[in-house]
């Protein structure tokens, strides 16, 4: 069992956690660390949801309506539950439409950190940087990060803020981009820096998608109660804070992102934007610091919450 903190706020936080029996459900988690389970709270109260109340792409892709009635059983059914420490919690997104997009060098801290590890003629990018991370490389929030020293020994932190896509757009201006996120969650982009560097070309995708490289969670705050324009994003390995940034020092900002993203690519309901990583990396370091086995690393957005996740030797 985790113990798991939940900020003493009245945001509403949605996560997808696995019953007793296994099955995903969809919940509501309170500020006292209770869990609604809303499909079972909605059977309760005798209402029939517009959407598929087990499923979170299912209330994403049911919109405004759809959060409306989640809305409604958390006033509805503010007692009682399960404790959130006692239940096995999912990535919110358990199942991607495909990979999750990246940015890259978002921050300028973080792009001054890694000046050793690039071309030495590489400025700061016109336009963001995009890259993604495989599917299998997605990892719960607080489950073991695999660790295999022969596959690579150059495992890396990156705190990010995650982007939930709520309705499916091509072409997004920046000034309606806002309005196509769905929420925001906590990613760590767990790199393999030998990989990303050395190996297949200079190409990243490789050395960001190794399997369970990509803690996602805990939960999703939805866009309408969340402020993602300067929040603090922490990151601690075995207690000691490593990277300490916020997101008003990101270089492009989220709408910007989305837009530029978008331009001939369609978003769909459900995707996951990882919006870059402040500086304070392992690789940045004097000497260089990589995770390993036994190490627990934590990912914290203000606002949002941690996920803690132990580096485990495959």
């Amino acid at each position: 069992m985790t113990n798991i903190e939940v900020p003493l706020d009245s945001k509403l936080r949605l996560l997808t956690f696995a019953n007793e029996n296994g099955a995903v459900r969809l919940g509501i988690v309170r500020p006292d660390g209770q869990v609604t389970d809303v499909a079972e709270a909605a059977r309760k109260a005798g209402r029939s949801l517009g959407f598929d109340g087990t499923s979170m792409r299912a209330l994403i892709e049911g919109g405004a309506e759809a959060l409306a009635e989640v809305r409604e059983l958390a006033a509805i059914e503010a007692r009682g539950g399960f404790n959130v420490s006692d239940l096995r919690v999912l990535p919110p997104l358990p199942r991607l439409n495909g990979n999750i997009f990246c940015v890259g060098w978002n921050y300028l801290e973080h792009f001054s950190e890694g000046a050793a590890f690039r071309d030495p003629a590489q400025k700061l990018p016109e336009h963001p940087v995009f890259f993604s991370k495989g599917v299998a490389a997605l990892n719960g929030p607080f489950d073991p990060i695999p660790y295999d020293a022969e596959i690579s020994a150059q495992i890396d932190w990156e705190a990010e803020l995650g982007v939930v896509i709520g309705k499916r757009g091509k072409n997004i201006t920046e000034f309606e981009a806002l309005d196509y996120v769905f929420g925001y969650t906590a990613i760590n982009d767990v790199s393999a820096r030998d990989l990303q560097k050395t190996r297949h070309g200079g190409q990243w995708l490789k050395g960001k998608s190794l399997d369970g490289t990509a803690p996602m969670g805990p939960w999703i705050v939805p866009a309408g109660e969340f402020d993602a324009s300067a929040v603090r994003i922490v990151t601690r390995v075995n207690g000691v804070v490593k990277q300490d940034g916020n997101t008003r020092d990101m270089y492009f900002k989220i709408p910007r992102i989305i837009a530029e993203l978008s331009r001939g690519m369609t978003l769909q309901p459900g995707d996951v934007i990882s919006t870059g990583t402040p500086s304070g990396v392992g690789m940045g370091r004097t000497p260089p610091e990589w995770l390993k086995p036994g190490d627990v690393l934590e990912t914290e957005i203000e606002g949002i919450g941690r996920m803690r996740n132990v580096i485990r030797e495959a």
